[in-house]
């Protein structure tokens, strides 16, 4: 089979036909459908195979006649005789709780416009997206509404991560779980920059891959965006990225027919290759992939009600801030995957399960385990989750596997597997395993693989019957070895009504991980029970250097559950009740300038230089901010009441330039520069030049902010700066997608933002 090729730049096309700035290219289907066929046309005729339709922006939040443009978008593409990729962009928008659109509005909006473009298309691509939750509910959205192949391309940074923090490996897991068909890159880079990413691509995924860079980088010419890389250049480098391995290639910004043609001259003979089959047994969360079956994991088990008085009480009083601080505990003890029960017969269990893993995946970038036998509490919270979770549990029960095996295959979960059935649990370890096989031949009737599950053998307390711990591991060992699945256990049950319980259980876990324990479901808060963990990892040659058992040892004492925070602590995890639970409590007797500037500020800094170490992402990143606005908004509060307010002199202008309807960038920098003390005066999106220049004389402002995504409305940011640098003082930093710091150059900024952390840096150094 060969290479099959996609088309390049409709927007590159379109500007250089006379397209202006800010001027919504989708909207010519209607207004000037020749103009739009004409580039497909020119496409065709050099040899794409797959024409892509002019739809990209089209959707009910950017228009009201969006159907109708859409329909139009794949008649036209479809005149040409080739394949029609419907083209499905972002929204534009950050979903809850980084932005204001809720996941199931987002789902809505994809499936509009999906409906609106499925007869006559081919394939659905959705393309450009940079973050994992709203390529969820655009993938959901196509799975739920149609039934064509789904091509998904992201937008990486040169260190391979999307916008919100995954990389290669998490976005592949979730969307290989989700079950798209082809998956890749496009935008954000060049040829050059996008070879790297190929590599790492095929180790992670069985998919066949596509690419679709840049013509390079963008520069600013004459007021217009041009790009660097020749289509001779191109070709280059997309003949050494398709001996990569790969079976799609097209380009994006600045590509042209010949681009294109130039490509297809020197890949058409180069066969497609999908990578090989990978038996990966992988679990993520947005932004943090753990696997299975390579070295034993932790399963933290403490947010589950049984036996646990505390916790009952706060799912009663839906205290989410409690589950987040187990959640943040189990964690920094070492919990790799948070097992998460909410389940009391008094509470509403889906509306809190979804509560519990939306909070949770809000503040931790930990998986999770959704722990439920409520199928409609399962869906509810499989549906929100960010990733590829873990899914406890299913059994050996007909019932019970028709109605969670097709949940488990639509969103992608690998399934706990329990060795029971309708006449219980065998006391045999022969048994279970045959509920095991029973349980791993349906699986296979739903398309689950092997890797996809992992069998719990079930642990009885051996102070019942003194065979029960044998019978377990004798089960635990044949299923991983000769089933070839891996295992999981709730290791604590071994120990029920017995003294000294971390002792039994502490032993039995080691006993387990001998028998080829996969993952053990243990209180990680537990000092003995992580003793054993470390040091049966160093004596298995699990841990280089004993590196790990050495640290796990320094500690003095065990971790406990935090029943308080500081307000440091509830800043730096995003808990957003305890931060001003906090601050009112420090307000008792501290002023509130030494708040702001000995806890507040100190915190953000923190979270600030993880989020530029690559250490925390912009989820955390952002549910910082909002903690430490809701310390803000209680101090704002006692300013008011004592009539100590003051108002910040240093006033900031932030505005998405005018012709572009993203504000992504703008509101994620908005939420930074207003925890930090800064006078922020946003003006929206889509602003005109005049507009920006207008509200800088008006407010006496000397710092402006500007934020574009499209290639399209660049222009527009260079007059924006034009006028304000002729009309006033002010001096200008610049961000976005599209932009270098060469062009932020080229087009007179004072400054380039390369992302939300430095526009706090420059308007601290520009204030100080």
């Amino acid at each position: 089979m060969k290479i099959k090729f996609f088309d390049g730049s409709m927007g590159t096309m379109l500007q250089s036909s006379g397209l202006k700035a800010g001027e919504l290219p989708e909207l010519l289907n209607l207004t000037d459908e020749d103009k739009v066929f004409a580039v497909h046309k020119a496409y065709a005729e050099i040899g794409s195979e797959y024409i892509t339709t002019n739809t990209f922006g089209a959707n009910s939040l950017k228009m009201d006649n969006f159907e109708e443009v859409i329909k139009k978008g794949v008649e036209i593409a479809r005149r040409t005789g080739k394949k029609v990729a419907l083209d499905i962009g972002p929204t534009g928008k950050l979903l809850k709780p980084m932005g204001d659109l809720d996941f199931e509005k987002a789902v809505e909006i994809f499936a509009g416009a999906i409906n609106a473009g499925k007869d006559g298309s081919d394939i659905v691509l959705i393309e450009t997206m940079s973050d994992t939750y709203e390529l969820k509910a655009a993938v959901l959205a196509a799975k739920e509404n149609c039934d064509l192949p789904i091509f998904v391309t992201m937008i990486f940074d040169e260190n391979g991560r999307l916008l919100t923090g995954a990389d290669i490996k998490t976005a592949v897991t979730m969307l290989e779980g989700l079950g798209i068909d082809a998956i890749g890159f496009n935008c954000g880079l060049g040829p050059k920059q996008m070879i790297a990413l190929v590599e790492e691509l095929r180790k992670w995924t069985s998919l066949p891959i596509i690419v679709q860079p840049n013509a390079g980088l963008p520069e600013s010419v004459n007021g217009k965006t041009v790009y660097n890389v020749s289509p001779g250049e191109f070709a280059v480098d997309m003949e050494k990225a398709a001996k990569l391995g790969v079976s799609y290639l097209g380009g994006c910004c600045g590509t042209t027919p010949k681009h294109i043609e130039e490509m297809i001259r020197l890949c058409r003979n180069i066969p497609a290759s999908i990578p090989e089959k990978k038996n990966r047994s992988l679990v993520s969360s947005y932004s943090e992939t753990i696997e299975i079956g390579i070295k034993p994991v932790i399963i933290g088990e403490r947010i589950n009600p049984t036996g646990k008085k505390l916790l009952k009480e706060a799912l009663r009083r839906n205290d989410i801030d409690y589950i987040i601080r187990e959640g943040v505990s189990q964690r920094e003890a070492g919990a790799h995957i948070l097992d998460v029960n909410v389940g009391l017969p008094e509470i509403d269990e889906p509306q809190m399960i979804k509560n519990a893993v939306f909070s949770l995946q809000s503040v931790l970038p930990t998986p999770l385990q959704i722990d439920t036998a409520d199928v409609s509490a399962l869906e509810a919270a499989l549906r929100i989750y960010n990733g590829k979770p873990m899914l406890n549990s299913v059994n050996g029960k007909e019932k019970n596997m028709r109605e969670v095996f097709p949940l488990a295959k639509k969103y992608g979960a690998v399934t706990v597997c329990l060795c029971l059935d309708e006449n219980g649990i065998p006391e045999t370890a022969q048994g279970r395993i045959a509920i095991a096989e029973k349980i791993i031949k349906t699986a296979a009737e739903y398309g689950i693989e092997k890797k996809d599950l992992i069998v719990d053998a079930l642990t009885m307390t051996v102070s019942t019957d003194k065979n029960n711990a044998v019978e377990t591991l004798k089960a635990v060992k044949y299923i991983r070895e000769e089933l070839g699945v891996n295992t999981v256990l709730g290791v604590s049950n071994i120990s029920f009504g017995l003294p000294e319980r971390d002792t039994i259980t502490s032993n039995f876990f080691v006993m387990a991980l001998q028998s080829g324990l996969s993952a053990g479901i243990i209180n990680p808060l537990s000092k003995q029970m992580m003793n054993a963990y470390y040091a049966y990892n160093a004596l298995a040659g699990l841990d280089d250097n004993c590196a790990e058992y050495i640290e796990s040892v320094t500690v003095t004492e065990a971790p406990k559950t935090e029943t308080s925070v500081t307000l440091h602590t509830a800043i730096v995890k995003g808990m957003k009740e305890d931060a001003a639970l906090c601050a009112r409590e420090l307000l008792e007797n501290t002023d509130s300038l030494e708040v702001i500037n000995n806890f507040i500020i100190p915190a953000l800094d923190e979270v600030g230089a993880g989020f530029e170490a690559n250490k925390v992402f912009l989820p955390q990143l952002l549910m910082s901010a909002d903690s430490a606005k809701a310390a803000f908004d209680v101090i704002r509060e006692k300013m008011i009441l004592s009539g100590t307010q003051e108002k910040s002199g240093n006033k900031i202008v932030l505005a998405t330039v005018h012709g572009d309807i993203h504000d992504i960038g703008k509101n994620i920098v908005k939420v930074l520069l207003s925890n930090y003390g800064f006078d922020v005066i946003d003006l929206g999106k889509d602003v005109p030049e005049e507009d920006v220049v207008k509200a800088v004389i008006e407010n006496g402002v000397k710092l402006v902010g500007l934020s574009a995504l499209m290639t399209t409305t660049v222009p527009a940011m260079e007059k924006t700066i034009e006028l304000l640098h002729e009309q006033t003082n002010a001096k200008v930093f610049v961000g976005g997608a599209v932009l270098t710091r060469s062009y932020a150059e080229m087009i007179h900024a004072d400054w380039y933002a390369k992302d939300a952390m430095e526009s706090v840096r420059i308007a601290k150094e520009f204030f100080a």
